[in-house]
């Protein structure tokens, strides 16, 4: 792989070896272009205009750099000095000579001024002109390109409407297309293997994301690397997405890093060492520029607040604090020590979370801006994650929930343990990553953790509660930032998973006399012991047991054509008794089957038998797994608020689409193979029984 800047002018398009999708990422699987054709002037220019409008935020200097104008004409002067009069007669007079040599075109100019001649030479080689090409896939799709460079734009269609610019073309020209900016580089994972961007997926600045419309070009950036990623069109409007709660596809990915288009040019050019081979990480080059810019600020703030003006109250708040008596201080120490990651603690210290007492906690309060109380230092997250974690092994971590995931250790126990209005992110940390964390606790002795290989995740399998950290902590009494609203929180779960399923009966044309007969409502809902007890009322009515053994019913007209009309072969005769274990299924049978479906206060009545939840795992592009869930609506539960749940509860992307062919049906699909713990959660926390989940693993060979 070779670096953009070092490797520019040296790249060749291969121009047949990508391809055009009809759906999902444009160049996926390579195919062959079914022309190619050199563009004229008219074209040139008409494809510049169509850049200029297509794309708002483009200057002419960017136009210019993805589109570069015909090198100018070289031009040659030269004055002699006139011979003779009959020279002079040529004053004002031009002789031009036209002459090709080669592939130049040569312009020579003759004038006589003031008893010189002047000779003007313009040279024009066509090889030294910039040409573009286009090439024309069978689909409709066109892919402009520098002949002997890179591929530049693409066209969609075709019409000049759909025009998007390559990551080639990006990475020359960066902010040529507004970007959504990742939430980190394991999510570009996702993107380059062609996956559409999930809002869920993206990092929304604190000011919101920037009005936009549906199907406009934006591309895709990792945090701390400017060279975007990938291209896409949005798929719903800035609004809408608010409207949906930032969740569904934010992005249709059409052409991205790593795709047939990328490795169609040779050398595989990447912008800067951030680009790995499976992911996109933050750019080295600048990271190295701002930890030195930090440190340099960090100086420079210290300086200016080792010479404040404000030194001098700050030692009479020091001198008051180490005037007052020593029970004060225990108080003051003690506050400080178990109200140190209430809420209203943290909030009120947020900017400033090295809270030693309750001193310099308020000489730090009044001497933090705005910006910096909402901005927490590396080394104020680890301090953070740790009390936690030690709150999460207090309260809610017990032995008997050991193993427990490393994923599932985080949602459920220490995220929640976190103060209220303050996000704890696991990136910004020293640590970077959730297992190098983990895996640091479990070195330092608090906690015993190892690697699941098969996973690939760190599982917490015991804790030492005997550890100075364990036994010296004190956790909070007050319930926790995600336990503000406990107590609808538990109605809620309760309601959710109070699931009922009862298979209800209604008449049909063949049993309408045998209702009528007793007196029984034909458009109500019957349970099955209902249904055998109308029958058996007609039976009593009609006195049709047998004399002789009273286990035998004997069949009357109606109660024959109730079980049997219809069903009994052609030449066949009808049969004339029933033993009574066996009357209650016929007359079940020849009753239209229902089901009552009660989650809470929600109660619905569907046609026919229950639809038992589908869950099935497969692999997708090499040996990355998905899972899919369908048949959520047959119990009553919103597959949206359910893909939210899993992508906190399994640390994944997620997605909701609906059925080909079934309208108001959707399926959720989870990223990674998570098939039993998906169905552990639907049993445990929305009451299905295992009977109504079927589960098929495409994964297994």
């Amino acid at each position: 792989m070779v670096l953009w800047s070092e490797f520019l002018q040296l790249i060749l398009f291969k121009g047949a070896a990508f391809a055009v999708g009809v759906t999902g990422i444009m160049f996926k699987k390579p195919a062959e272009a079914k022309s190619f054709q050199r563009l004229s002037g008219a074209d040139r220019k008409k494809l510049r205009r169509s850049i200029k409008e297509r794309f708002t935020h483009a200057t002419d200097a960017d136009i210019d750099e993805l589109l570069p104008p015909k090198e100018s004409p070289s031009t040659y002067d030269l004055k002699l000095e006139c011979l003779s009069s009959q020279t002079n007669s040529m004053h004002n007079h031009f002789l031009i000579v036209l002459m090709r040599c080669n592939s130049h075109l040569i312009t020579m100019t003759y004038q006589s001024i003031d008893g010189f001649l002047s000779l003007h030479t313009t040279r024009e080689s066509r090889a030294d002109m910039v040409e573009i090409s286009v090439a024309k896939f069978p689909n409709r799709a066109h892919v402009y390109s520098i002949e002997g460079g890179f591929p530049i734009l693409f066209d969609v269609d075709g019409r000049g409407s759909e025009l998007f610019p390559t990551v080639f073309a990006l990475w020359k020209v960066p902010e040529l297309l507004p970007a959504f900016v990742l939430k980190g580089g394991e999510v570009s994972r996702f993107v380059i293997s062609g996956a559409d961007l999930m809002f869920p997926g993206i990092s929304i600045p604190p000011d919101g994301l920037p009005p936009f419309l549906a199907g406009q070009p934006w591309s895709v950036k990792v945090p701390g690397n400017n060279a975007p990623i990938a291209v896409g069109s949005t798929m719903m409007s800035s609004a809408e997405a608010v409207k949906a709660g930032l969740r569904g596809k934010a992005l249709h990915i059409l052409h991205c890093y790593h795709d047939s288009l990328w490795e169609s040019v040779e050398g595989q050019l990447v912008p800067n060492a951030g680009f790995l081979e499976d992911m996109v990480i933050e750019d080295p080059a600048l990271v190295e520029v701002s930890t030195e810019q930090a440190s340099s600020e960090e100086v420079h703030n210290d300086s200016v607040h080792l010479h404040d003006t404000n030194a001098n109250e700050t030692h009479e708040k020091v001198m008051d604090a180490e005037a007052a008596t020593p029970e004060q201080s225990a108080g003051v120490s003690a506050r400080i020590e178990v109200e140190g990651d209430t809420a209203s603690q943290m909030t009120s210290n947020f900017g400033t979370l090295r809270v030693a007492d309750e001193v310099s906690a308020t000489v730090a309060e009044e001497h933090t801006d705005d910006k910096d109380q909402h901005v927490l230092s590396s080394e104020e997250i680890d301090i953070l994650l740790d009390k936690c974690l030690l709150q999460a092994l207090h309260a809610t971590i017990k032995d008997k929930d050991l193993p427990m995931s490393g994923s599932a250790l985080w949602s459920s126990h220490v995220l929640p343990c976190r103060p209220a209005g303050v996000t704890l992110d696991i990136k910004r940390s020293s640590h970077k990553k959730l297992s190098k964390w983990l895996q640091s606790k479990s070195s330092a002795g608090l906690i015993s953790a190892k690697e699941d290989k098969h996973k690939k995740e760190v599982v917490l399998i015991s804790v030492n509660r005997t550890h100075p950290d364990y036994t010296s902590f004190r956790p909070e009494k007050h319930k926790p930032a995600s336990a503000v609203e406990g107590s609808e929180v538990t109605s809620s779960h309760q309601a959710r998973t109070q699931l009922d399923i009862v298979e209800i009966y209604k008449s049909t044309t063949h049993v309408n006399p045998i209702l009528a007969a007793v007196g029984a409502d034909p458009g109500k809902y019957f349970s099955a012991s209902e249904a055998s007890e109308i029958v058996f009322s007609y039976i009593e009515k009609e006195n049709l047991v047998k004399p002789t053994n009273k286990a035998i019913i004997v069949l009357d007209a109606a109660l024959c054509d109730a079980l049997y009309k219809g069903s009994v072969k052609k030449g066949s005769t009808y049969p004339t008794e029933i033993h009574k274990k066996d009357l209650g299924a016929a007359f079940l049978n020849r009753m239209q089957v229902h089901h009552r479906v009660t989650r809470g206060s929600d109660s619905t009545i569907r046609k026919g038998a229950v639809k038992p939840v589908q869950i099935m795992s497969e692999r997708r592009q090499g040996n990355k797994k998905v899972t899919r869930v369908s048949g959520l609506e047959s119990f009553l539960m919103d597959p949206e608020s359910l893909a939210s749940e899993l992508q906190k509860k399994f640390a994944c992307s997620t997605s909701v689409a609906e059925l080909p062919g079934k309208k108001g049906q959707h399926e959720v699909l989870v990223q990674g193979g998570v098939i039993d713990d998906l169905a552990r959660h639907l049993v445990e926390h929305y009451g299905i029984n295992k009977r109504y989940i079927e589960v098929l693993d495409k994964t297994r060979k």
